[in-house]
C-alpha cells in the first residue's frame, strides 16, 4: 500500500488505497471466502452471500456487530486500475440501521425539558 486517504462521513467512514497489485487479484482478495476470510471474519458478517456484486468492480457485505446492540452496516468495496498497473480500492463502511437515527436524536446527558406528570 503506498498511500491510505480516510473522509468522514455521517453515517460512517470513507478509505481510499493505492494498491500495487493488478486489480483481478484484489478482486480475488475481497470475493473469494477463504481469502477474505484472513481479513473479513465470517463472523463480522451477517450473511456470508454479498447483497451486490458487479463483477470485477463492486461487491457489497452486510455486517452485524458481535456485541450489544448488534448493530447492522454495509461495507462496499470498489476497485478500478490506477495508472501504474496497481489498484485504487475505495471501502466505504456505513451503519445502515434504524435504530442508530433514534440513537443520534436523544441527549445522552438529559438537556430536553424537564416535563411533570399529572398524578
Amino acid at each position: 500500500m503506498n498511500e491510505a486517504k480516510t473522509k468522514e462521513r455521517d453515517s460512517g467512514v470513507e478509505l481510499e488505497f493505492e494498491l500495487g497489485d493488478p486489480p483481478q487479484k484484489v478482486w480475488r482478495a475481497i470475493t473469494v471466502p477463504e481469502l477474505r476470510e484472513r481479513w473479513l471474519p465470517k463472523e463480522a458478517l451477517a450473511d456470508p452471500d454479498a447483497i451486490t456484486v458487479t463483477p470485477g468492480h463492486e461487491v457489497r457485505y452486510k455486517l452485524r456487530d458481535d456485541s450489544p446492540p448488534f448493530l447492522e452496516s454495509t461495507v462496499t468495496f470498489t476497485i478500478t486500475p490506477n495508472a501504474t498497473g496497481g489498484t485504487c480500492l475505495r471501502i466505504v463502511h456505513e451503519l445502515t440501521d434504524v435504530r442508530t437515527d433514534r440513537m443520534a436524536r436523544a441527549a445522552a446527558n438529559s438537556n430536553s425539558p424537564l416535563l411533570m406528570l399529572a398524578a
